[in-house]
């Protein structure tokens, strides 16, 4: 059992609290909560509660847009072939998805491309370029990919094909030469939300194009391809992305496409999807296309323009997810075994383990459930095309891109972000990245990093925790990153009764306070360790958050652990 680290956020000033709590009538532990998050008026708390597609930014504040917008233009005007292009991830089909649905409305002379994962590997690749020579396409967008493809670009505008980049990765100093490049993390780009997903960029981009040339709301009918993209990239929800995913939930949960309509009727989903919803559900059957055959099937699915079609897609990606969860639980038993049997890796400060035979496919998840178990910066890493090829994963506070770039001299390519990233690497520098990798992190790294944290927003009694209390929590989602669900503690909790552990991994029980008669049922999932500690009667603190429990039609308040602590 890892012991967790609780953080506690700042308290605001009390004077601040009562002032916004006076101003939308909501209780101190919300004001508070929602002065940590930056909103500390009525005029924030309203944009913030009711958020509308008015107050998406305007496209053209982006470096290059109008660049971008003008050349489409000017393709669509002389009838060239479009190409796009897009990453085999959740990120890039459902950019790809988006774009190509929107501009097949009105121009048939666009057309989708993929990457294999394994014969092309990730970004623009030079296969992609040759299709494009050889089948009379002038224009290629690229979608979730291509900041860094200096050469490729290059070669393809020998060629006579022009790039339009749009990508949301970190850019190096300088960028390809394409007709534009969208990306809003350059450092001279001054637009707003400078974390935009692939598919959100995407759909800046069309939007650009809409409000020069046609109704802009058409796009809106593909939020939820952005929504779906927002949860899958783990990209923060705050700003433009909030409303992107409030409204894109909406439309998933009211009027889907039909691929993902047939993506939830596969799954078997009884009630609304939340962002970890889609994270748990969608994601991993969009993903596994890619994973384990070719990501251009999940295009076709997203894309479908009936539910029957839709559904007969969606099956076959289903097998798939489920050829996928077979590899992402044998490599993880694997990866596991070697840290636990070898001494030397398990006192490291990183992982990082190859295996020649691994599916390239799933080496991320593989990545992440070993820091879920060993809470430290990890690669795994594979065989492919000749390669080492690999994906890391970082912890809480530790930005692992910067410590993949102190191997770069090591290393063939790589890309990301702090808490992924993936990188390549001839066979004989292994060994010496495995060493210089944990050197960097080794020196960077501080103790309190490679402890888990659960951060606490603010101190609670059970008897503040009513079904409007719950009502106005819920209408702080979407929940995600920069917007995570509250976290509360509260002291002197103790078993009133029914303690049940199930699942030998999971603990169940009715929970009171000292001092308050309220008793809520308590769940602690992955908390099993914990039944005996509760089970002696003596109180606790616990760390939890607070949901709607459905069972047989009765809606009840369920506490949801986190953690305890035995004081």
């Amino acid at each position: 059992m890892i012991v967790k680290r609780w953080l506690y956020k700042e308290t605001p000033a009390a004077e601040k609290v009562e002032a916004l709590s006076a101003a939308i009538n909501v209780n101190r532990f919300i004001s508070s909560i929602l002065l940590q998050r930056g909103i500390e008026d009525f005029e924030t708390a309203r944009n913030f509660f009711r958020p509308s597609l008015d107050n998406l930014h305007d496209p053209f504040l982006m470096k290059d847009m109008h660049k971008a917008v003008n050349r489409l233009k000017k393709a669509l005007d002389n009838e060239e072939k479009i190409l796009i292009y897009g990453d085999y991830d959740v990120d890039g089909t459902t950019a790809v998805a988006l774009v190509y649905s929107y501009l097949r409305k009105f121009y048939p002379s666009c057309e989708i491309y993929i990457p294999d994962r394994y014969a092309e590997g990730y970004g623009v690749s030079l296969a992609g370029i040759e299709y494009a020579e050889a089948n009379g396409f002038s224009l290629i967008i690229a979608l979730d990919c291509g900041i860094k493809s200096f050469e490729l670009v290059r070669v393809a505008t020998q060629k006579g094909i022009d790039f339009v980049i749009c990508d949301h990765h970190l850019p190096e100093e300088t960028v390809p030469g394409a007709v534009a490049v969208l990306d809003p993390k350059q450092e001279d780009c001054q637009y707003p939300c400078a974390e935009l997903s692939g598919c959100g960029l995407g759909f800046k981009f069309m939007q650009a194009y809409a409000k020069l040339y046609r109704d802009e709301k058409e796009l809106f009918n593909y939020l939820d391809l952005v929504a779906v993209s927002i949860a899958s990239d783990i990209v923060p929800i705050v700003d433009e992305n909030r409303v992107l995913a409030y409204f894109g939930l909406k439309k998933l949960n009211e009027n889907p496409l039909p691929g993902l309509k047939a993506l939830k009727d596969i799954a078997n989903l009884k009630s609304d999807l939340d962002i970890s919803g889609i994270v748990f559900t969608l994601g991993p059957r969009i993903n596994a296309a890619g994973r384990v055959a070719h990501g251009r099937a999940a295009v076709e699915l997203l894309v479908a323009k009936t539910e029957a079609e839709a559904l007969q897609l969606a099956e076959k990606i289903n097998l798939k997810n489920e050829v996928r969860k077979e590899f992402d639980s044998s490599i993880t038993e694997e990866a596991i075994a070697m840290i636990e049997t070898n001494n030397a890796v398990a006192m490291r400060k990183s992982t990082v383990l190859f295996k020649n035979t691994w599916h390239k496919g799933v080496i991320g998840i593989v990545a992440a459930r070993c820091v879920e178990k060993y809470y430290r910066p990890t690669v795994i890493l594979t065989e492919s095309n000749n390669k080492i090829t690999g994906s890391a994963r970082s912890v809480y506070g530790f930005d692992l891109y910067n410590a993949i770039l102190g191997c770069s001299d090591l290393l063939e390519k790589f890309g990301g972000h702090k808490y992924a990233a993936g990188l390549t690497l001839d066979a004989s520098n292994l060994e010496a990245f495995q060493q210089r990798f944990e050197e960097v992190v080794s020196s960077t790294i501080t103790d309190d990093m490679l402890i888990p944290v659960i951060d606490i927003d603010v101190q609670v009694r059970f008897d503040a925790i009513t079904p409007k209390f719950l009502n106005v929590l819920k209408q702080m989602g979407p929940f995600g990153p920069e917007n995570q669900k509250p976290v509360f503690e509260a002291s002197g909790v103790y078993v009133f009764n029914s303690l049940t552990s199930f699942k030998d991994r999971h603990i169940k029980f009715l929970a009171k306070q000292e001092g308050c008669e309220s008793i809520f049922q308590a769940v602690g999932f992955d908390l099993g360790d914990y039944y005996e500690m509760v089970a002696r009667g003596d109180s606790f603190r616990m760390a939890f958050t607070i949901e709607e429990n459905v069972y047989n039609g009765m809606t009840s308040v369920q506490l949801r652990i986190k953690d305890l602590k035995f004081d």
